[in-house]
């Protein structure tokens, strides 16, 4: 497995937990709440990434560039949440006004 498959897998495992399993029984509709999760959560990922890709010199391949490990965490677990977050804002009618 590649080291990118690894941190998309990562990220996909955590959003799911956290989107899935973790917000609807701690969060429900409270925006406040939901984003201070978000923040928990993707922490979580970058912490379980630097742990493993720290200092290895390791250039992840983002089809256009290749990033270090940070910034490919980091814009990947974004990408992952985007779709998630609009459909739970949606589900639970949670207004960003």
């Amino acid at each position: 497995m590649t080291p990118e498959t690894t941190i998309l897998i990562l990220n996909a495992v955590i959003l799911g937990l956290a989107y899935l399993v973790i917000y609807p029984k701690s969060v429900g509709s409270d925006l406040n709440k939901l984003l201070i999760n978000d923040v928990i959560a993707s922490l979580i990922a970058i912490t379980v990434a630097g742990s493993v890709y720290w200092g290895s010199g390791y250039q992840f391949n983002l089809i256009v560039t290749t990033l270090d490990w940070f910034w490919f965490t980091f814009l990947t677990y974004a990408v992952l949440e985007i779709p998630l977050m609009l459909w739970y804002l949606k589900k639970y009618n949670i207004s960003l006004r």
